[in-house]
Parts: C-alpha cells; structure tokens; sequence
C-alpha cells in the first residue's frame, strides 16, 4: 500500500533549504541562446506553474533540473543534492526522488493499467518481477493498486492500457510516478494533448496530490486558466531569464496572456 506522508510542520520547512535553488544557469544549443543567466529558488511544498512562449526554454529547464540535459554553466541544487556535481551513480540515486510527468504517457499499451503503474516500483528495484503485476510481490502488487486509486481508476486495473482514453492514460502515468515515492515533481505540459476536461481533472489531480503530500511541484501549462487555479506561485520566463515571479492569487491574467503569445511584456 502507498505509505502516508506526513505533512512537515512549517517551522521546520522554514529552517530547510530552498527545495530548489537555480544559480546562473546557461544553455546554448549552437548559436542559439536558451537559458541565460537564469536564477530561481523555490520553496518545499510550493506549487509552481512555469510559463512562457513556444521555444523560451521552458521543458529545457526541466530536463536540465534532473540532468537529462546537461546545462553549460550554473549551478542546481534539488532537494539538498548539487545536482550539476553528481556522478553517474549517484545521479541515477537522485532522479529516484524526482517523479516526472510527460505530455505523452509513455504506457506499455499491451500490458495492464496495473502492470504500467508497477514499473514506477524499478526506481528503488530491478528484476523480472517488477516487469509484470502478475510476477510481483504481494506488497508490491498491493502498492500499485493502490496508487491506481488515488487517480481514480482501481476499477480498471486489469484493464489493458492501449484501450484507455487519453485522460485514462495520464491517470496511469501519474499513479506510476506515485509508485516510484518521489519528494519532488516535475510535470511538463500533462494537459496538452487531452480535451478540456480531460486536462483541468488531470491539473486538479496533481495539484491535489502535491498538496496532500506535502510535495513541491513544477509545472508547465499552456492553458492560462490552469495556471491560476493550479498554483501557488507563477514564474515567467522570456529572454532566457525569470522576467515575472507571483504569487497566483496576484497575478494579472492580462499579462500573463503575453507570456503564453510572446509578446512583449513588462513584468
């Protein structure tokens, strides 16, 4: 069964360092300039929506935070590991914390809903058994399930996974990344290739979750409604910089429109 996380007390959330903390972070891809100079710090338990333009660097800086894209200057810190410092070893340990949630689903689509929501179990395993739910161990099996009911969909374990809807599918995707226990998540664009409210069920359930674990998350969306509803904080970046930082319940969703457009802007 998923284990109950028990929320921090905020006195010692505010002696912790940042969850994250960007310093000068740099990318280039030939002569174009992605990211440059970028600096952010983001606190333990916030929810974070990241916009900006098509191409302003936004799933870059994702991929960078664990290291999927090496940066060429900065430095990154994530739930107190240098992560621009880790080895090979060590930096395989630390993605093991980081749950990540793609556009696509990546689901194995012969296999059952449960069997995808087990394969999250190989962050902390390896081996045949973690391949399919009917090789699992019984606590294992017990966890998956479990994780598929916190997104709703227990009833559509044995299910194949080519034969869900694509909010379906994203429910499944979530509830892998709950089986891998992450204490941070990184979640890039998970609404955009569903209908509208396919994708608002799908910002409320990570929301939710984040919230109810006590976790920080990132998120990218290109949906201004879900940016105001589903954050604590909205960060914009152009110019390969942090050009808007708010909280949401601040923010002005005419501004907010130049972000999503690329237009010019004053933040």
């Amino acid at each position: 069964m998923v284990l109950a996380l028990a929320l921090p007390d905020e006195s010692l959330i505010e002696a912790l360092p940042p969850a994250l903390r960007i310093e000068g972070l740099r990318k280039a891809f030939g002569a174009r300039t992605i990211l440059d100079g970028l600096d952010l710090t983001v606190e333990h338990g916030t929810a974070v929506a990241l916009i900006g333009a098509n191409g302003a660097g936004k799933s870059t800086l994702l991929r960078m935070l664990v290291r999927l894209i090496e940066p060429d200057a900065g430095r990154m810190s994530l739930l107190g590991e240098a992560v621009t410092e880790l080895a090979p070893g060590p930096l395989r340990a630390f993605r093991r914390r980081v749950g990540i949630v793609f556009q696509r689903h990546n689901l194995v689509g012969r296999l059952s809903a449960l069997s995808n929501v087990l394969h999250g179990v190989q962050a902390r395993k390896s081996g045949p058994r973690t391949w399919l739910q009917t090789l699992a161990p019984a606590p294992d099996r017990a966890e998956a399930l479990a994780c598929l009911a916190e997104v709703g969909l227990a009833d559509r374990a044995l299910q194949r996974a080519d034969s869900l809807s694509g909010g379906q599918s994203q429910r499944v995707a979530i509830a892998r990344m709950l089986m891998q226990r992450p204490e941070f998540i990184l979640a890039d664009e998970p609404d955009a290739s569903l209908d509208p409210r396919s994708g608002e069920e799908i910002m409320d359930l990570l929301y939710r979750l984040a919230k109810d674990k006590g976790l920080t998350l990132v998120v990218i969306s290109h949906r201004l409604e879900h940016t105001l509803r589903y954050s604590d904080r909205i960060v914009g970046l152009a110019d390969g910089r942090i050009t808007l930082d708010r909280p949401s319940r601040k923010a002005d969703p005419r501004q907010l429109r130049q972000f999503f457009t690329g237009r010019d802007h004053d933040a």
